[in-house]
């Protein structure tokens, strides 16, 4: 992942270098000097921060559980970032990740830097009482690092509104009289979290591909159409039709997406497949979402494992193997699992031209090379899955102003973020050979480079 991190950097760097209009003032030499610095500067992170927690667990015995927080770049706002709870989590990983919530506020145009956490634990190996204390460590262990002006958590995998407000709740005894609603983000909304919070990253993820096959191409269509552009051929062949959708994932972000694309009255979408860690569900009528959604809500997020509990939902479907939903004749696959689901060993086998990364780095960048060389249209992590992000940045604007806004005008600056970002992107996405994501890439890049330049720390 690290080469993988300084090859965005460079490339993105190499193609800035060529334009006469970034960082004009610095020529020959300096200039030599000044990307030399960026490219160090954005390939690494400020600050590793790495702690065993001690947790006495109810059966009597101690067990030690790694935590880590990485801050990767704050040039840009106050580092931001969820906690992960997962029995993967290591440091190259968080150390990515942080990463991308770098390029994810910049691309965006967020005024927060890129951090990221990790507690190395299953959570579903542990009771409520045992998650709590496990919470209430973690900020005890990092408290001097974080706050809602330094670095500002918030739920990732295995994590959600219930662990930050224990967290919160921490924070706020540790430093008594200090401002507290803003140190962790995804909160509930009895504590001071924002309405359409948890429906945020979901909602986002559906939003940038009907963005684009709706509102963006209804408005350019004769454009696109003397773009000489392979991505602008496969979005005007998959244009104006019924689109086949499969969803990998169906966890708070996946479900949300999936709900988003049943309900959608802009396209007419089926869903054919969802699955979980455990399972895949197949309809080639569409799956029933609503149905499901009431189903894993009452069984701990999962989804259907026999016909016999399908049956008892009134939905119709096949039970494959959880992989098998990835390999679909499909038009569109959205990826909201974990990271690395397709890979140089599987990338051959998955038929769908459109794809959206709900989840984190779910694409290894020898698949995304692939997908780019034969003209697969793949919206990446950075630009898809922001929502969330976008309205934790709105929750702490509400908790410096003890302001609340309606679910409505959530939602309403949600869209307003993306369709702005959007509108930046796709001109240039489909009026140059690169792909989506090192269009983003070099967006971000350039925000970040100009912001560092201009506060004088590429000396």
């Amino acid at each position: 992942m690290e080469h993988q991190t300084n090859t965005i950097v460079q490339r993105s760097l190499d193609a800035l270098s060529e334009t006469s209009s970034f960082l004009p003032d610095l020529q020959g030499k300096e200039r030599e000097r000044a990307f030399t610095s960026l490219a160090a500067i954005l390939s690494t992170p400020n600050k590793v921060h790495k702690s065993y927690l001690r947790l006495p667990l109810e059966k009597g015995k101690v067990i030690r559980v790694p935590a880590l927080r990485v801050q990767h770049n704050d040039a840009l706002g106050p580092y931001k970032g969820g906690i992960r709870f997962h029995e993967t989590v290591n440091e190259e990983e968080v150390i990515n990740l942080a990463f991308l919530m770098t390029l994810k506020n910049a691309l965006h145009n967020i005024p927060f830097g890129g951090g990221k956490g990790g507690i190395v634990i299953n959570p579903r190996e542990y009771s409520p009482r045992e998650l709590n204390h496990i919470s209430r460590k973690y900020v005890q262990y990092f408290a001097d690092v974080i706050g809602p002006n330094k670095d500002i958590p918030a739920p990732d995998a295995g994590s959600s509104e219930r662990e930050m407000d224990w967290m919160m709740a921490e924070y706020k005894s540790i430093k008594p009289g200090e401002a507290y609603l803003g140190s962790f983000t995804g909160k509930s909304v009895d504590n001071g979290g924002s309405l359409g919070r948890r429906e945020a990253t979901g909602k986002g993820v559906y939003f940038v591909f009907r963005y684009m096959f709706h509102d963006f191409l209804k408005s350019h269509f004769s454009w696109l159409k003397e773009c000489n552009s392979i991505f602008a051929k496969t979005a005007l062949d998959n244009h104006n039709q019924s689109y086949r959708i499969a969803v990998q994932g169906f966890g708070n972000v996946g479900s949300i997406t999936a709900l988003e694309a049943y309900s959608c009255d802009h396209l007419e979408n089926k869903i054919i497949s969802v699955s979980d860690q455990h399972v895949a569900l197949v309809n080639e009528d569409g799956l029933d979402i609503p149905k499901l959604m009431k189903f894993t809500t009452a069984n701990q997020g999962d989804l259907p494992t026999s016909q016999a509990q399908l049956k008892e939902i009134g939905v119709n479907a096949t039970i494959e193997d959880r992989d098998h939903l990835l390999f679909l004749d499909v038009d569109v696959l959205m990826l909201a699992a974990l990271e690395d689901q397709i890979r140089v060993d599987n990338m051959e086998k998955i038929k769908a031209p459109i794809i959206v990364e709900g989840a984190n780095a779910p694409i290894t960048a020898d698949a995304d090379q692939f997908f780019s060389d034969n003209g697969a249209i793949v919206f990446p992590d950075i630009l898809a899955n922001a929502g969330g992000v976008i309205v934790s940045y709105l929750e702490w604007l509400q908790g410096r102003e003890t302001k609340f806004y309606s679910e409505e005008a959530v939602f309403t600056s949600l869209y307003d973020k993306m369709k702005k970002t959007m509108d930046t992107i796709l001109p240039q996405f489909f009026g140059d050979p690169f792909p989506l994501r090192q269009n983003c890439y070099i967006h971000s890049v350039k925000k970040l480079s100009t912001i560092l330049y201009k506060q004088g720390k590429l000396y």
